[in-house]
């Protein structure tokens, strides 16, 4: 895979984690970097005292934080869109709150069920509940008029053009709890996490899209106690975790780390020194599965080392 992937990847991630409620970067059907403001202290004292946060946004712009939020073009904008991000157990609320664009005219605001960048989706298809055609929501489809829009996980996005000046909208962006957090984009390059998939046939990934340390405390699968001695193979097991890397951002297209398929008590701990990692656990639906991890960014000499063993070829492989 190219460089042009990589930076993007670490951009999103570093906006995040400098602003922890806005920020923007560029894209004209691609992602490029641009420099970001911190947070003022008024902004986080006003916040912190219940206000309703509000402000324009940008053609290319990133949001963490509820509030009102409004688009107006000073001129024909084609190619904007919005990232929301909530943490890890929460979803994203999206309320149309007033909108003036010309549908007939070609102009479309769309929002997507997840994160896609430059072409790779998050969660994957194959993670996500609905098929890829169903996850976008259509402002200018007539027949799916929708003013409220939940996401499926901590992450969406509003795709949107708008060819005459003056045109736009405003929206209400709302983070809900979210009891049983799936698919999951991290906000941070540290933390701590506990998966819990009560009796579902679903895929989730949680994705740190940092080089990472992953630390396993426990792990319980519902077809194995941990007085079971660690198998070989995983083949044919129905539940199962996978750690993942790769430099991109679907995790159907990341490079198998390990497997893991029988319960125990930590630690556990394995590095990755790809520019993102994946804790994944695949759940046939008949057990109760749970996995408590944490996790950090690997310093640069870390990286430098594992480097030196051919991680570089690694983390590429499955490009």
């Amino acid at each position: 895979m190219s460089p042009g992937f990589r930076v993007p990847l670490l951009i999103v991630l570093l906006s995040m984690v400098i602003l922890q409620g806005q920020g923007r970067y560029v894209e004209k059907n691609e992602i490029l970097e641009d420099t970001l403001g911190l947070l003022n202290s008024e902004l986080k004292r006003e916040l912190s005292q219940g206000y309703v946060y509000s402000r324009s946004l940008k053609c290319i712009d990133m949001l963490s934080v509820d509030g009102q939020f409004t688009f107006s073009a000073d001129r024909p904008e084609l190619h904007c869109a919005t990232f929301f991000i909530g943490s890890p157990d929460e979803i994203i609320s999206l309320e149309y709150n007033n909108v003036n664009i010309d549908c007939q005219g070609g102009d479309f605001l769309k929002v997507f069920d997840g994160w896609i960048l430059k072409g790779e989706k998050f969660p994957s298809a194959i993670d996500h509940p609905l098929p890829t055609s169903e996850r976008y929501i259509d402002f200018c489809d007539n027949n799916n008029i929708r003013t409220i829009i939940r996401s499926s996980q901590n992450v969406a996005m509003l795709f949107f053009r708008i060819h005459m000046p003056g045109n736009g909208f405003s929206l209400t962006i709302k983070k809900l709890i979210n009891p049983f957090p799936c698919n999951v984009i991290s906000q941070t390059p540290d933390g701590r996490f506990t998966m819990v998939i009560p009796h579902q046939k679903r895929n989730c990934s949680f994705s740190i899209i940092y080089p990472t340390e992953i630390m396993i405390s426990e792990l319980t699968l519902g077809h194995f106690n941990d007085l079971q001695l660690p198998i070989k193979s995983c083949g044919g097991a129905t539940d199962f975790v996978q750690l993942l890397g790769g430099n991109r951002l679907d995790p159907s297209r990341m490079y198998p780390v390990a497997d893991i398929c029988y319960s125990f008590s930590g630690p556990a701990q394995i590095k990755i020194g790809c520019d993102n990692t994946v804790v994944r656990i695949v759940s046939s639906g008949k057990y109760i599965n749970r996995l408590t991890f944490e996790y950090r960014q690997l310093g640069q000499h870390e990286l430098d080392k594992q480097n030196e063993n051919g991680v570089e070829d690694f983390c590429y492989a499955a490009d």
